[in-house]
């Protein structure tokens, strides 16, 4: 059965978004979008609304769509949530992982290692977002992936802004390295220490890419539950 065309619209502009191809406050064209998909504008009205209630898009009534700046108090409190869920995550799976499972992860791994040494930031962020995705299927808890899922939303644009410079792809890749001995040494608490240090990074690369693309950017000021967060290796 042929998945309904509206998740479809709202996932091609949800990559647009996070690539960059959409610009923050770039106006969306509902006849531009539904000629491209060859579809009425209403299933693009409905990928509107979904993109609207994660904080991609906003849609000002008479006036049209937008791409949402990035907010980078949004985007830390995203980060907060994602941290509290997905670091209990990776306790559980630290003590729950099979051998199997953890050779699946270095796998992919070795993918993220192929991406990076081609410069390849798409296929490496899908790659990055399919290695979180594993873990949390070790534990198999559908809702806490959700979660973490709907949280990525807002930090997922700026960890692709990141790969180049601020949290290069080497440097992720040794932090997933890290996690992954964790879990082969079923050891929960050094697993949920290595995923606390990797989801910690992005409070490094964000004061970075603030200052670097401005333009792109609603707001710069830092929720006070991030002070004395920045990690230490």
């Amino acid at each position: 059965m042929r998945e309904p065309i509206a998740p479809q619209i709202v996932a091609a502009l949800r990559q647009g978004i996070v690539e960059l191809q959409l610009r923050p406050g770039e106006a969306l064209s509902e006849a531009e979008i539904a000629a491209r998909f060859g579809v009425s504008r209403q299933p693009v009205r409905e990928a509107f609304i979904k993109l609207s209630e994660a904080g991609l898009v906003e849609i000002r009534p008479s006036r049209g769509t937008y791409v949402m700046k990035i907010s980078a108090r949004e985007l830390a409190n995203a980060r907060f949530v994602r941290e509290a869920i997905e670091c209990d995550i990776a306790r559980n799976a630290g003590r729950l992982a099979t051998a199997e499972q953890v050779l699946e992860l270095r796998r992919h791994v070795d993918r993220q290692r192929v991406a990076a040494s081609h410069d390849d930031y798409r296929s490496f962020n899908d790659l990055d977002e399919a290695f979180h995705r594993a873990i949390a299927d070790i534990v198999d808890c559908d809702y806490a992936w959700r979660i973490v899922e709907s949280a990525r939303v807002q930090t997922d644009r700026v960890r692709f802004l990141s790969l180049p410079h601020a949290s290069p792809m080497p440097l992720l890749i040794r932090q997933h390295e890290a996690i992954v001995e964790r879990l082969a040494a079923n050891d929960p608490d050094g697993t949920e220490a290595a995923m606390r240090r990797h989801l910690r990074e992005i409070l490094v690369a964000l004061p970075q890419i603030a200052a670097a693309h401005p333009d792109l950017f609603a707001d710069t000021e830092l929720p006070a539950h991030t002070r004395g967060l920045t990690p230490v290796d």
